[in-house]
Parts: structure tokens; sequence; C-alpha cells
């Protein structure tokens, strides 16, 4: 079996979505058609790039006349909307996503693992987490969320509690709890995070010890571990309600952010931490500290 791609070129991407759905599309994306990276989205928006492509998938045999028709007199663009299709042939799309998603080790034993490839990893002592991609980011393979799988992985958090804040997947959560910690708290302005969360703390057998939620239900709380993977500047934003969320003595690190702006995310902090060397790969920094109670948060 063949699927027909229609790639529709617009100013009004989600326009073109509903009409694609409209007309049996089994798939919507959303492509950025001239390699312009969004890094810093406001909280609460979703944002496209300034030139988006719609990429839909349909059935073989789908009436291309009347889709075409369809974006053309429902698009406030439609008369100078682009479409261009092909069929691409069916394939196993998790087995093609699999070749290309090993697992991940993370220090000497914390391993992150797609659920078909649990059979790859034979070292004794082990700690998996199981995790297959979703919407929400973090799966261990970007930079940032390595880092601070990383420094997870080193900590001592036997029976420490854990504020994961910009939470994505959970995996920075899961991962601390499966390490020892005893609970933990995730928070993410998407609600599809929020759900993405809770459905692999359910797969790694540590739901009853999660608990995830929009940044309007986080009554704030002091935790002895805070991580914050969510770019540079909702961590500054964020300095002084992260600070007063860390028991003193209790570390946090913080990622997402560019080499060239540690210097002011390290200041926005500053006030309540003492910094350890900072950890740089491929563009990114992760910052990382302990509470030192310099002053009342």
């Amino acid at each position: 079996m063949a699927w027909l791609q229609l790639r529709v070129r617009s100013r009004h991407p989600e326009f073109a979505e509903e009409v694609l759905l409209a007309h049996g599309a089994s798939a919507v994306s959303f492509v950025d058609a001239v390699d312009d990276p969004v890094l810093e989205p406001p909280p609460g928006e979703t944002p496209l790039w300034a030139h988006t492509v719609t990429v839909g998938l349909l059935a073989e045999h789908a009436d291309l006349v009347a889709i075409a028709t369809s974006l053309r007199e429902l698009l406030p663009d439609g008369e100078t909307v682009t479409l261009d299709h092909e069929l691409v042939e069916d394939r196993d799309w998790v087995r093609v996503w699999l070749e290309d998603c090993p697992p991940l080790r993370f220090g000497d034993r914390l391993w992150v693992v797609p659920h078909e490839k649990l059979h790859e990893v034979t070292q004794a002592d082990a700690v998996i987490l199981r995790l297959d991609p979703g919407l929400a980011f973090g799966t261990g393979t970007h930079p940032t969320t390595a880092l601070c799988l990383e420094w997870l992985a080193v900590q001592d958090l036997r029976g420490k509690t854990v504020l994961d804040y910009g939470c994505g997947s959970g995996v920075l959560a899961i991962a601390a709890l499966l390490l020892g910690a005893t609970r933990a708290v995730c928070v993410d302005i998407d609600p599809q995070a929020v759900q993405a969360t809770r459905d692999n703390a359910v797969a790694n057998g540590v739901a009853t010890r999660i608990e995830a939620m929009l940044p309007d239900a986080f009554p704030p709380e002091a935790a002895d571990v805070v991580v914050a993977n969510i770019l540079a500047n909702p961590l500054v934003e964020l300095a002084p309600q992260l600070a007063a969320c860390t028991r003193n003595d209790g570390c946090i690190a913080l990622a997402g952010l560019l080499d060239r702006q540690r210097d002011e995310v390290r200041a926005a902090y500053a006030p309540w931490f003492e910094f350890d060397d900072d950890a740089s790969r491929e563009g990114w920094t992760r910052i990382a500290g302990r509470r030192a109670d310099k002053r009342t948060a």
C-alpha cells in the first residue's frame, strides 16, 4: 500500500491543516521550509516558522482536485497557495525510527531505551528507563537532555524529592526516581507534556511517586533537587521561583541555554547558589550548583 503525501505552502498552515483533516488526512505535520529555528517561544505558545509547510498523509487515491479546490477557496491566501505531492510507500515507521535510536547510557548504569530494544541492554546493574518518542520533548538524544541525565546519574538521589520544571516527556524526573529519589513533581506549560509524563511514569512503574501538572496548578514547595531544561529566557525569569523551590543545601541543574547565554543565566541565580563547573556540548551549556542560603528567597 502507498500513501499520498501532499505538501501545502501557505501563510496560514493551521487553516491548511483543518482542510486536509476534513478531506480525510490520516496525519498532518508542520515542517520548516527554510531552516529557520524557533529557539525560545513565549510561554504557552506553540510557535510555527515564518515559512511553514503543511504536510498531509492521505489515502493513495484521494481526490487531489477536490483538496486543491478547497484549499484555494478556504484559505485567506488561497490564490497564492502552492501544492506538490508524491506517493510514499508504506513502511513500519516504528522500526524505521528504531534503526536510528539505539539504547543510550548516561553515567555508569543509567540507560534510556526504547521498549523494543530492551533486550540489547545486558549490563547486570543497569537502571533502565523505558522511553519511546512522542509529542513531548525529551528522549535523551538532545545535548541538553543528555547533559541533565549525566548530571542526575552521578548525584546521590536516595530519599530525595525532585522538581522537574519544564518536564517535557518526564525523562529527567523518571530517571531521578529510578535512581533512588522518593518523589518527583513535574511542571510544564504544554498539556501534551503533562500527559506524556504521566504515561511514561506508568510505563516505568513510578506513577505513584510522580505528579505532573501545568504551572497554574503547581503549589510552590521546596525540593532537594531541581532540574529545569527550558531555554535561557524562561530560566532567567524563573530564577526567584526556582530558587525558592530549592531547599537550603539542595542542588539545581539548569539547561537549555546556549554557551553564549551561560553568564546571563548564572548571574540570575548567583544570589542563591554556589556553582560547580559548567558542562557544554554541541553549543549547549548545563549550569549546576548548590543552594547556599545567601539570602532569603
